[in-house]
């Protein structure tokens, strides 16, 4: 009966559903000279786990300690989101002052279309007065 329960031990060891207790017993009966042959392939584990139960570590890890200075970061990102903001507004205005000087562009050139038209008009009054007065010879 023994062997029957060391063999469902030895399942429910290998699935990891065994408790401390169960454990105990299978590392006690496999530490024993009295190992069925066809469970003696578990007998170098569990040997192995009790020569290296007390093996411990003993240097000494060093971690690195050095602190991010996240201060300065922040610092930066508030430059640079100031130097963008600076020259984002800069460049609407210059795309805002581009925009008006086109306005101004073409109110000045449909002035100037209207004057050249009454200088138009005013050059056909001067030919007609010059041709009122060669007929009348007023002059």
């Amino acid at each position: 009966m023994e062997l029957a329960n060391i063999e469902k031990l030895v399942k429910k060891y290998l699935n990891a559903e065994t408790t401390l207790q169960e454990e105990a017993t299978l590392r006690d009966y496999f530490l024993s000279d009295d190992v069925a042959p066809h469970l003696q392939e578990y007998t170098q584990m569990f040997g192995y786990f009790q020569s290296n139960k007390d093996e411990t570590y003993t240097k000494t890890i060093q971690l690195k300690t050095k602190k991010t200075n996240w201060k300065w970061l922040s610092v930066a990102a508030s430059i640079v989101l100031l130097v963008s903001v600076y020259f984002g507004n800069e460049y609407r205005e210059q795309r805002k002052m581009e925009k008006q000087y086109a306005q101004v562009q073409d109110i000045l050139m449909m002035i100037s279309g209207n004057l050249n038209k009454g200088n138009e008009a005013i050059a056909q009054l001067y030919t007609y007065e010059n041709t009122v007065h060669k007929i009348f010879k007023t002059k």
